[in-house]
């Protein structure tokens, strides 16, 4: 994550350089998961428009995301 910017949107520069506008998923908000400049992030792209997607999960240090259903 690169920027915060209002309306829980937030700039997100992927490893291979391109740059998109994220929002939190549905659970990330529910659960009031706080996202801030410099966090590592995994996201979903939309397949119509790979300028937007929406953040799925935030990584910690020593920490991945759990496992898949």
């Amino acid at each position: 994550v690169t920027e915060v910017l209002p309306d829980s949107r937030f700039r997100v520069t992927l490893e291979n350089g391109h740059q998109l506008i994220a929002y939190t998923g549905g659970k990330m908000r529910k659960h009031h998961i706080r996202i801030l400049a410099g966090d590592k992030v995994s996201l979903e792209l939309s397949p119509y428009d790979l300028t937007k997607g929406r953040i799925t999960f935030r990584h910690l240090a020593g920490r991945g995301p759990g496992p898949s259903r």
